[in-house]
């Protein structure tokens, strides 16, 4: 790669990303943290010498606006570049849930919930993604092709290899599967970076803002493949029942189909790319376009002038720690349900509802948040949160009384869809408000670096909490073995002791229980004494805010 100074580098925008189950408290596919941030930069910039600059010197009076048909190439394009990022998050979002039936350790699958990092890490090589490139090839290709091509083989390698690691000998090999699942979502993180700066200039000033659509669309489609829709029919459950004549032990697909399925049109669809698409295509009535950029030092010496701030940090702080309370129920509950014998696929397909409603709610609590005191709308639904993890807790320990030989009746569905659609209101009343506040916050003249440091750190501050409590729920569990005197179920080989002498190891306290409980002290002390904290950062001054190395 070479830094070519003919042109210049956007800061890469970090969004999101995932999570594992049902009730996870990452906003699938739609970004909208990020999303939302893209429109009012563009918005800003457009009455200075902002991001992007028109160069056209024409008569802007005689100019002929594109319009979204003449277009409607790059807009297609850009929706389907964004629905191939969707397809590994969903995927990686899916594996959780089979290993679950397959009875690995919780260990286990914190050891797997580092593949939804990267999402959260992105900010780390961005300014690298932007800065580096083939000037010839093409800024954004230059990381694209490169990175569907690697997309493409990891899939058609791990088709093959996936049945092997799933059902080997000694139970699933984790490690291997995370190493794989983590190298493809780190790659969906930087085509993400690379899609996200070419969005900017593969669309004229006029239709820019359709970009963002494109994304949330996009990666909510690609997610929906990759998790939803795989999940239905690589189960033999489902698809006897729904869509079959005469049943068969295996669904309509298997996860090695799909993935080399999948594999193929990575590498057919880049390919086609390549060779067919250029960067910076000069339309009929489609001004020039160019990026204002920064160096890569600039940017990294920009962002830790950021953090230094007194104000950022201590908001960066309560960031990190602000959803400790929720992440036993955001990162177990799912867990906890197909354990409890819930099938998956109709876990995965009580997301569907729930679109509509995912629609809504941003736009019904904006017209909260709009005001000056955004972040009193994140306080006042914080403890409803909490009570939430704790129903949540009662769900799961009314599961097993309810599952009966055909599986589980219509209205403990609609329950479980009841607890999921007011868990989705307090998430995204504490969402949409805190992402009204990086936007009030942030300082207009770096506003994309000043967002996606904010954003990351919210991003990484829903992480770190699951991963520690899928983690702790083993260490948390107490077991016994019953029918076997003198034995015990402390570890593996205990358990394998006790069913050897013809015992069965009993739970007699789920690690579940107790960290719901400890989480929710956890969060009220929070919301006490931080959470006051955090309101009052609405006080200060728009000084306190700006950056002063970038002034």
């Amino acid at each position: 790669m070479e830094h070519s100074n003919s042109m210049t580098h956007k800061n890469g925008r970090q969004r999101k990303i995932a999570g594992t189950t049902l009730f996870s408290d990452n906003i699938r596919g739609m970004d909208r943290g990020e999303t939302s941030a893209s429109e009012p930069e563009v918005e800003e910039e457009e009455e200075g010498d902002g991001l992007i600059q028109v160069m056209h010197t024409q008569d802007r009076r005689h100019r002929v606006r594109p319009g979204i048909r003449g277009e409607l190439g790059n807009v297609l394009l850009l929706l389907f570049l964004y629905v191939l990022q969707g397809i590994p998050l969903g995927l990686a979002g899916s594996i959780p849930l089979i290993l679950q039936s397959k009875s690995i350790s919780y260990k286990d699958q914190a050891f797997f919930s580092f593949v939804f990092w990267p999402f959260s890490l992105k900010l780390l090589w961005a300014p690298l993604v932007d800065a580096l490139y083939f000037s010839r090839f093409g800024r954004r290709k230059s990381w694209l092709v490169p990175t569907q091509y690697l997309l493409g083989l990891f899939m058609l390698y791990l088709s093959g290899t996936v049945n092997s690691l799933m059902q080997s000998e000694g139970g699933p090999k984790v490690v291997t599967l995370t190493a794989v699942f983590f190298m493809l979502a780190f790659l969906a993180a930087t085509q993400d970076i690379a899609v996200d700066g070419w969005a900017l200039t593969m669309l004229s000033r006029e239709n820019v803002g359709y970009a963002s659509t494109c994304n949330s669309v996009g990666q909510t489609a690609g997610y929906f493949l990759g998790n939803v829709l795989f999940l239905a029919l690589e189960s033999a459950d489902f698809c006897n029942k729904y869509l079959r004549v005469e049943p068969k032990d295996t669904g309509i697909v298997t996860l090695s189909e799909f993935l080399f399925f999948w594999g193929i049109v990575f590498l057919v669809s880049t390919t086609l790319v390549a060779i067919m698409k250029s960067e910076n295509e000069q339309g009929k009535g489609k001004p020039r376009v160019q990026e204002e950029t920064q160096g890569v030092m600039e940017t990294y010496k920009l962002l830790f002038s950021i953090i230094k701030m007194p104000t950022v940090f201590t908001f960066c702080s309560l960031l990190l720690t602000a959803k400790i309370g929720f992440s036993a129920a955001d990162a177990v509950t799912g867990l906890k349900l197909v354990e409890a014998g819930v099938p998956k696929e109709q876990l995965a397909l009580l997301a569907v509802p729930m679109v509509p409603l995912q629609i809504l709610l941003p736009v019904i609590i904006s017209k909260y948040t709009a005001g000056p005191r955004p972040l009193d709308v994140f306080y006042k639904a914080f403890p409803f949160r909490l009570l939430i993890g704790l129903g949540y807790a009662l769900l799961v320990w009314w599961t097993p009384s309810v599952k009966h030989d055909g599986g589980f009746p219509l209205y403990y569905y609609a329950i479980v869809l009841l607890s999921y659609a007011l868990h989705q209101v307090a998430l995204y009343s504490m969402y949409v408000a805190c992402m009204a506040f990086h936007a009030k916050v942030s300082d207009p003249l770096i506003g994309g670096t000043y967002m996606t440091l904010l954003n990351t750190v919210t991003n990484l501050g829903g992480n770190w909490p699951s991963t520690l409590a899928l983690w702790m729920v083993d260490p948390l569990t107490s077991k016994e073995c019953q029918g076997a005197v003198g034995q015990s179920c402390g570890s593996v080989e205990e358990v394998g002791l006790c069913v050897k002498e013809g015992g069965a190891c009993v739970t007699t306290l789920d690690g579940y229980y107790v960290e719901s409980v400890v989480c929710v002290v956890i969060g009220l002390v929070w919301w006490v004494w931080f959470g006051k904290k955090m309101r009052r950062l609405q006080e200060q001054k728009p000084a306190a805010w700006r950056c002063k190395a970038n002034r």
